[in-house]
């Protein structure tokens, strides 16, 4: 069984469709996909209807976080989507999001960047404009050579030239919320210091302890010791390992199923679930 739990659609930031998502997962030999857009569960009734035999859909988000300044990212699965509290927080961070991205394209003019609003819109379409569509603008205006180009601190990293703070949870809040509509939580690429700053490790250890159910080990921005140094941790405080994608269409490099989760830590993930439960494929032909 090959279970990737973290994948991205135009419902967020990547440049697939729900539909076009959940059939090349199924093109790729997954069994189980977990669609995972930033702060929104909008491209779930699509993958759903979309679902092809032989492919389980799980339905989840991934919450922006931030904690000391540090911004971090909650992977939350199979929750009540229509649970109020946690709706409301994901929608203030939606909401929040186009007055921001306005803000940054402000800083971005400032620096004699020409990218407009217009042009990070359409590159948007229907999903919930991010930095990402402003990298892949800039990546258009050939100001950065690729995407992970634009996450710097002369553009748009935590702290950047251009970088303009937006409504997010707190991490202990994500984790209460999350229990609270019946999901599981598992904390996002917790090392990825390619990304920029990481919460210390006794972070995690406290997280634990407010109920994290797991942590990402395998995902493309840890390197080989860092994902050892995650196991260890994943060991150490009882939390259940997971690998994922993180998988964004042509926006990023990675390879969708390129890292998976044990099958065994997919059915204690599902096992805690309380909220909803896997959506197994029949055959769907939806857009």
């Amino acid at each position: 069984m090959r279970v990737d739990l973290h994948t991205h659609s135009t419902a967020s930031d990547g440049t697939d469709t729900p539909a076009e998502l959940v059939r090349h997962a199924a093109a790729v030999g997954l069994d189980v996909v977990a669609l995972t857009d930033h702060d929104t569960t909008r491209g779930h009734a699509e993958a759903i209807a979309a679902l092809p035999a032989g492919l389980t859909l799980v339905t989840g988000a991934e919450l922006s976080c931030r904690l000391g300044g540090v911004g971090l990212h909650m992977l939350a699965y199979l929750f009540d989507p229509d649970e109020p509290e946690l709706l409301r927080e994901r929608e203030l961070v939606r909401d929040d999001r186009v007055p921001r991205a306005q803000a940054m394209i402000g800083k971005l003019r400032e620096l004699d960047v020409p990218v407009t609003w217009e042009h990070v819109a359409r590159i948007a379409g229907d999903g919930s404009v991010g930095r990402p569509h402003i990298a892949e603008a800039l990546v258009e205006l050939g100001v950065v050579r690729t995407v992970s180009d634009a996450f710097t601190p002369d553009w748009l990293a935590d702290g950047g030239r251009a970088y303009v703070e937006k409504h997010e949870l707190d991490p202990f809040d994500a984790i209460r919320l999350v229990k609270a509509a019946g999901g599981v939580t598992v904390f996002a690429h917790p090392l990825a210091v390619k990304r920029g700053e990481v919460v210390p490790e006794s972070v995690i250890a406290e997280l634990t302890a407010a109920g994290l159910d797991g942590i990402e080990v395998d995902h493309m921005d840890h390197e080989p010791a860092t994902r050892a140094r995650l196991r260890g941790l994943a060991s150490d405080f009882g939390l259940l390992p997971t690998g994922s994608s993180d998988y964004h269409g042509s926006r990023k490099t990675c390879v969708l199923g390129e890292f998976t989760t044990d099958p065994e830590i997919y059915g204690e993930i599902t096992r805690r679930a309380a909220g909803a439960f896997p959506v197994p494929g029949a055959g769907g032909q939806g857009a």
